[in-house]
């Protein structure tokens, strides 16, 4: 790996985890003064981290290895994510590469990990949560795959640095249509990705309609952190990736100190916009039924699919 590569890989890495507890706070405060409450502050998941690793975890009897490993590999995976996407700088990695396939896999590493997680205690909450989570899952990644790929077409390369890159230097391809549906279909599957409204709550605890939050009811402590910390920076990573696509402009191409500073600068703006956009769409949204998930989910690929299929033609 070359040193530009890895002084960016560990400045998104760094920036990444400092910011994903923030933008989780300015979401929760943001919903909160919008429904006319005052709110926990912007600090507050910090605090909440800080709390749980102070505590010793307490785990079930009969607990496999899988209840301490799982909230490991959800954070591991999501900390490389954050490395590898085109957040700060879009530069190309040489011995990792930030491609299409492996960023989708370590994002599937991260869900089956939670899955596993949900099935080790064997209480049904937790069965029944991961049941759900796999399905969303089986919908989300192919559209993911097939939604980035369509953004690929034009550039010939399914590396996401050189997508944005590509963006940056011919702006024509943000507004193309191709590139609108392209990214509706994705934006729907980040949201499902994360468990964000309308495909699930994450402040509920009820257990007709949580997903997430059953599968970690029997995590505590420092298990709990792992896993509230892996899901929040892979949530900011997700909403950085969507802003950069979205509006390349600010990220960096290289390693200079004043151009990272400035991709620093451009992703915090940008997390901030989208995560208050995303709280006060959440606001005025309900949670949609669960068997209606799946039906939004294939409109999201169907979107994806014909995004292909158009770029293809008008090629």
């Amino acid at each position: 790996m070359s040193a530009a590569a890895a002084v960016v890989a560990l400045v998104q890495l760094v920036v990444v985890t400092a910011l994903a507890p923030l933008l989780v706070g300015l979401m929760r405060q943001v919903r909160a003064r919008s429904e006319g409450r005052v709110g926990a502050g912007l600090m507050q998941p910090w605090r909440d981290l800080r709390k749980l690793l102070a505590k010793d975890p307490v785990r079930a009897e009969g607990a496999s290895w899988i209840l301490v490993a799982a909230p490991v590999v959800l954070l591991a995976s999501s900390l490389i994510v954050a490395a590898l996407l085109p957040l700060v700088a879009a530069v190309p990695l040489p011995l990792v590469p930030n491609d299409l396939f492996v960023v989708v896999s370590l994002l599937l590493l991260g869900t089956v990990a939670v899955a596993l997680l949900g099935l080790d205690s064997g209480t049904a909450f937790g069965g029944m949560g991961s049941s759900r989570h796999m399905t969303v899952a089986a919908l989300v990644e192919p559209t993911v795959l097939v939604a980035v790929y369509a953004l690929s077409v034009p550039v010939g390369s399914s590396t996401l640095a050189l997508i944005v890159r590509a963006r940056l230097q011919a702006p024509s391809l943000i507004a193309a249509p191709v590139s609108l549906i392209a990214v509706i279909a994705l934006a729907i599957v980040v949201i499902a990705e994360t468990g964000r409204l309308p495909v699930d709550n994450p402040a509920t605890h009820l257990e007709l309609t949580m997903i997430h939050e059953a599968m970690v009811l029997e995590s505590s402590a420092r298990d709990l952190a792992w896993l509230e910390l892996g899901s929040w920076i892979r949530l900011a990573s997700l909403l950085g990736l969507m802003g950069n696509l979205l509006a390349p402009w600010g990220v960096s191409t290289g390693a200079a100190p004043l151009s990272l500073v400035v991709g620093v600068v451009t992703l915090t703006v940008k997390l901030a916009v989208l995560g208050a956009g995303l709280s006060l769409g959440e606001v005025f949204m309900a949670k949609l039924r669960l068997f209606r998930v799946p039906e939004l989910l294939a409109g999201s690929f169907v979107l994806a699919f014909l995004a292909v299929t158009a770029s293809y033609l008008l090629a």
